[in-house]
Parts: C-alpha cells; structure tokens; sequence
C-alpha cells in the first residue's frame, strides 16, 4: 500500500506543466490510478484490499489489478466518444465492452461493472468539455447535464446483484446518483476528501479512509442491501456514523477502529461495493481538477 504520496499525486505532480486540455490517455491513466487507490485504501469495512479479501470468495487484490487494467483503454475511447458528442448509446457500447474486457481478465468476476459505468460517464464528460482543470463538483454536475434524462430513462439491471436491489428496495443505486450529476460525491464525498487531507496532510490513505466512512454512513448501497437486506444497510450506516462521530481519522484509534469493523463486516459478509465506486470516483473527480 501507498503511504505518503498517492499513486494519483504522482500522476498529477510532474516537473512540466500539463496542457490545459486532458488527452484521452491522461484521463485513462487517471481513472486507472483511482481504481488502485481505491483498491490499496485500508481499512475499507468488508471490501478487497492488499490486506486481505474482505467479504469476498471469488475475488482478491490481484483480480481487481487485473480489471483495472483490462478496462482501462476502454476509459480512453469514453473520453474520444465525448468529443465526439457521441449519444448514450454509443457510450453504452463502450461500456459493454469494457465488461466484457474485465470479465475475460477476471474469469467471469464482476470487478468492476459499477465503476465502468460511474467513471466513464465522467471520461465521456470530459472529453466533451475538452479543457481542463475545472472544479470537481464540475465534473460531476456535467453527467447530470448531458446524460441525466437517458439514465434515468434506462431500465435498471436486472442481471446485477446492485440492479435486483435497487428494483426491490425502491432505492435510486448507481443509475440515479449519476443521473442527478453525483450528489452524494458534491454533497459529501469531496468535502471528506478534503477534511481527511486537511486533519492527515502526510498520510493520502487516511484521508481516502475518511472519504469512505462518509460516502458509507449516508449511501443506500445496493450491494450493502443485496446482502444483508434493510437491516444491513442500517448496521454499516450506524458504524460509519459511529465511526464519524468518534472522530474519524482524528481520533488516535481510528486504525484499530476501523479494522474492528472490517472484522465485523467480514463475520456478517457484508460488503459495501457502491460506497467503493463511489470513492474511487470521487479520487477521480479531485483527480481531474487538480494542476498538473
């Protein structure tokens, strides 16, 4: 795991300054570098991480490496098919065959589908914007702006454990918080992100950690609903709130913390994968607005 500096710092930070437009290859390389910080943050309650497999028996840190590079070209087409003022359905294709890329390098495990989805929209949005750096809540806003009606339009899954939840539960899942252009990222994420910075300058993980426990205490993961039902959803909420209000990154304990809960998630199966998608999102939203 990374300490000190994140693996998107040192795609951000370089000796000469960047173009004021991000090329296609750029915004690829940082979607891909927000998969890995996600991946490598810990302790992540229930998920996958260098540490260990969390709730999962079908996965591990490897599989996730081998997705993440799998979809990653994918990512760049999404910003071209942007500037190409390519319609959802275009966009959709793309999608697809990242899946279909991850799924061949995974041996038939869903790594990845939810992040396909929420990060290339943004891929797609930035390449019809075409400049760059602009305010994150930008970013997020824009996908609401020029997509919004054909997602909500759209069917929920039925194929997807997220989709099938969302359907009996009443929940908006994945396909609502892009509509609306990221709410619960603008709303809390980001602001997360930046406390955990501003209480943990020298330690980026922290502060991903923190962004988690927030994004966890007030999203209505689908995949937390999958498992564990309303009940489960309600048990994660509380002990991120918990978690929060004890808090956070601030606290001496947090690490013991936090770990305490990944136990406790392990031991329950449940496993927050919405709240990872939305991390590594808002990674790669800060990402994007941030100086070369």
């Amino acid at each position: 795991m990374l300490r000190g500096r994140d693996r998107i710092s040192d795609l951000c930070v370089q000796e000469t300054p960047c173009s004021s437009e991000l090329g296609d290859e750029r915004v690829a390389d940082l979607a891909h570098a927000a998969l890995i910080d996600e991946l490598e943050t810990w302790p992540k309650p229930g998920l996958v991480s260098p540490v260990d497999s969390g709730s999962h028996h079908d996965m591990d840190a490897g599989t996730l490496r081998r997705s993440a590079a799998a979809i990653r070209p994918y990512f760049a087409e999404l910003v071209a098919a942007g500037r190409r003022a390519s319609e959802m359905a275009g966009l959709r294709a793309i999608g697809l065959r990242a899946e279909a890329a991850m799924l061949a390098a995974t041996g038939g495990v869903n790594a990845h589908r939810g992040a396909i989805f929420s990060l290339g929209l943004i891929c797609a949005a930035v390449g019809v914007a075409r400049h760059a750096p602009a305010p994150a809540e930008a970013w997020a806003e824009a996908v609401g702006r020029l997509w919004g009606g054909a997602i909500a339009r759209a069917p929920t899954s039925a194929d997807s454990h997220g989709g099938r939840a969302a359907r009996r539960y009443g929940v908006g899942g994945a396909s609502a918080e892009a509509a609306a252009g990221f709410p619960t990222i603008r709303e809390v994420g980001l602001p997360a992100l930046r406390l955990g910075r501003a209480r943990a300058p020298d330690d980026p993980e922290a502060a991903r950690v923190q962004c988690f426990f927030a994004l966890m205490a007030v999203l209505d993961d689908t995949n937390l609903l999958h498992r564990g039902g309303p009940e489960g959803l309600m048990r994660a909420q509380a002990a991120a709130a918990a978690f929060l209000d004890a808090g956070g990154i601030a606290a001496p304990d947090w690490r013991d913390r936090a770990i305490a809960i990944h136990r406790d998630f392990v031991a329950a199966r449940l496993s927050p994968g919405g709240c990872a998608d939305l991390l590594a999102t808002t990674l790669f939203l800060d990402a994007l607005s941030r100086p070369a």
